[in-house]
């Protein structure tokens, strides 16, 4: 494509990123950056990566864009060609145990005499020194604090329904990624499930730690503070409505027929009167009704969709790569248009160098 970053691509043409990845974290991470223009080969061990064997659409789910080269990174073959793969390369990225990464030589030490400019980039579970203790992403979110602030209050805990964990991982590792290669300079960077999961509880993890506040669940996962925010059920379907501030309560109440509690202090002071009377005036009609009546009003509010639902509701999100239709890339860049192609064959890189 032509355009203001030129006929070679996208902002990350001309960036080669190994990739030793399995299942979700690392894969997701770096499919980011190839649907970017990176180049990523996936280095994968005799007979595939492990995703391989979930499910055809699962593998092309975070693999699109890539091409693949088997090696046997236990051999002295394995890793001549993986010191060759590295001096070529910007970065490389890994998903493992930590005993593991260092045991096959995918850290910096281990890979800069082969090129000290190479940024090699450590997803694991509590660090690259933290240990080889099982890390899940739903271990995780039990770990850290997620499973026990979300559901139902009088409920046990529970997940978010999707991979939250390693999504969010795998983004921040990119950052850290194209950080360094930014800086111009070789290193080693750490990222851990446990950290990126952490930080990604901010404003709840600061009220605990500066003003002693523990986190708390409340019934259809309403907010701690802003009232109403939560989901609500109606006459068809569940609504979830999310008003921040006395304006759109002025412009909800209107719409509701709701009077008083006009200011947020008063909402948030007087919770349960408040939701008696919205769930109330939300039972008179559909939550597609609601969301058609409230949004033009500029209010925060959805239905709540299944995934399907969601899919059709938004078919522009969907891209074609091969016979995949798949999600396509979240990172919209101003004259550049992403070409999606299919998950590598195993080894396809691999046999197109021999040739």
């Amino acid at each position: 494509m032509t355009g203001p970053l030129g006929p070679d691509g996208g902002p990350l043409t001309g960036i080669r990123i190994l990739e030793v990845g399995t299942m979700l974290a690392g894969p997701y991470a770096t499919m980011m950056l190839a649907d970017l223009g990176a180049e990523v080969i996936k280095v994968e061990p005799p007979g595939g990566e492990i995703s391989r064997q979930v499910s055809d659409s699962y593998f092309a789910s975070i693999n699109r864009n890539k091409r693949s080269v088997c090696l046997d990174l236990n051999s002295e073959a394995g890793q001549r060609r993986l010191g060759e793969l590295a001096a070529g390369s910007h970065a490389l990225l890994v998903n493992m145990k930590p005993s593991v990464i260092k045991k096959l030589g995918l850290t910096y030490d281990a890979l800069r005499r082969h090129n000290d400019r190479i940024v090699c980039v450590a997803l694991t579970g509590f660090g690259l020194d933290g240990g080889d203790d099982p890390a899940f992403d739903y271990v995780i979110q039990a770990a850290t604090g997620v499973a026990a602030m979300t559901g139902d209050p009088d409920d046990p805990p529970t997940l978010p329904g999707y991979s939250s964990v390693d999504n969010s991982t795998g983004l921040t590792a990119a950052l850290g990624l194209l950080a360094m290669i930014v800086s111009g300079k070789g290193g080693q960077v750490d990222v851990s499930l446990r950290d990126v999961m952490l930080s990604q509880l901010n404003y709840k993890a600061s009220a605990y730690l500066n003003d002693g506040v523990h986190p708390s669940r409340h019934p259809f996962g309403a907010h701690s503070f802003y009232v109403p925010a939560q989901l609500f059920p109606t006459a068809e379907g569940y609504l979830a409505l999310f008003i921040t501030h006395d304006g759109f309560w002025k412009s909800f109440a209107g719409e509701a027929d709701i009077e008083g509690f006009p200011t947020m202090a008063e909402r948030s002071a007087r919770r349960d009167e408040v939701l008696a009377v919205v769930t109330k005036a939300l039972a008179t009609d559909t939550a597609a009704g609601w969301e058609a009546r409230l949004r033009p009003l500029g209010i925060p509010v959805s239905a709540v969709r299944s995934l399907p639902e969601a899919l059709d509701t938004d078919p522009d999100i969907v891209v074609s790569a091969g016979e995949y239709r798949l999600v396509g890339s979240p990172i919209k860049v101003a004259g550049y248009q992403p070409d999606y192609r299919p998950p590598p064959a195993l080894d396809e890189f691999g046999a197109d160098q021999s040739s």
